[in-house]
């Protein structure tokens, strides 16, 4: 009896453990298969949509099926094998392209020449725009020095109402006008953006260097989106050092494209980056990918005037009616500042 008693213990120890085993493997095993069947529906090949449907539902059913309710060890053989020719598929096959039947506003790549502290950039936009598909492309060459940044500015655009939005900066000289960077997807003609399809490949990743009366003017008076500048507090040597991270940066997706995702190569996740290796001190937050509270986070960490309360910095930052009225003219980026709070440029701790 005593003997009986002694030996149950490590069968039960043995099958707690194996619960415990699937209790983390399981979850594993759901978001591969999910990863799998969404892989293959934002696949590039087949074109036709419908047959790229019918090639995932099935995926999904027979293969939830022999992972989850078969006990044939081929079988879930079989899956792994599938799954395993997925995984290669798509990362092999499907790579990042400069050539492509790409949208107008996102044709053109710039590039930056680098002679000491001139630095010549080719490719900057200036689009005429009269709706929101009706324009005159227009691309301009811009030479700035970089010891001429005196800072830089900080914009959230809002197409809906929520925590996600789309965050750009622009580099503010003593000598020239503002110049604007925003890191975009470079969708084809035909082609919108969609989250969840940025994580598996589906769009090249742009940076578009631009006059602020382009890319903000697009935003407010042609897509209708709500618009927030903000005077980040950073002294002049760390707008410069981004500056120079932001040139690199442009380069090298000149010489070679990259994917943008959603969650490692986009807006908000690139300026953090970059911001940290030219010099910030500060850890990653959950605020970096629900960006539409990016700007909750600057005031917090000090890189926003403070002297305000949070509420009425914001509401003083909203520039969506200021930018409406603005024109198009020369002197657009010092109307849509006018009424902002100044800001010592001097960078916090």
């Amino acid at each position: 009896m005593a003997g009986s008693d002694a030996a149950a213990p490590p069968g039960r120890v043995a099958h707690v453990l194996r619960g415990l085993a699937m209790l983390f493997v399981l979850p594993v095993l759901v978001l591969a298969h999910a990863w799998a069947t969404l892989a293959i529906w934002f696949a590039p090949q087949p074109s036709e949509a419908w047959l790229r449907g019918c090639l995932a539902l099935m995926f999904a059913l027979v293969g939830g099926w022999a992972l989850f309710r078969s006990n044939r060890w081929r079988v879930r053989a079989a899956y792994a094998a599938v799954f395993f020719a997925i995984l290669a598929g798509w990362i092999l096959l499907v790579q990042p392209l400069d050539r492509r039947d790409w949208r107008e506003e996102v044709a053109v790549l710039p590039r930056a020449t680098v002679n000491g502290d001139l630095v010549t950039i080719t490719g900057v936009r200036d689009f005429d725009y009269r709706s929101r598909d009706d324009f005159t492309p227009r691309y301009e060459t811009r030479q700035v020095r970089v010891s001429h940044i005196t800072g830089i500015d900080f914009y959230i655009s809002f197409w809906m109402k929520g925590p996600i939005g789309h965050t750009f900066l622009s580099f503010t000289f003593d000598d020239a006008p503002p110049l604007a960077v925003s890191i975009e997807t470079r969708p084809e003609k035909g082609e919108g953006f969609d989250p969840l399809a940025s994580l598996f490949r589906r769009f090249e990743l742009i940076y578009v260097v631009g006059e602020e009366r382009d890319l903000v003017r697009l935003r407010t008076n042609f897509r209708d989106e709500d618009v927030f500048l903000y005077r980040l507090n950073v002294s002049p040597q760390a707008a410069q050092a981004l500056f120079r991270e932001y040139v690199r940066r442009i380069n090298e997706l000149a010489d070679r494209p990259e994917f943008y995702n959603l969650l490692s190569n986009s807006c908000t996740v690139n300026i953090v980056r970059y911001a940290n290796l030219a010099g910030r001190q500060g850890g990653w937050s959950i605020r970096h990918y629900f960006n539409g509270w990016i700007d909750r986070y600057f005031y917090d960490e000090g890189y926003l005037d403070s002297d305000l309360p949070f509420a009425e910095l914001r509401r003083r930052s909203d520039i969506t009616a200021v930018s409406k009225a603005a024109g198009d003219g020369p002197d657009y980026p010092q109307k849509i500042r006018a009424n902002l709070p100044t800001i010592r440029r001097a960078a916090p701790g």
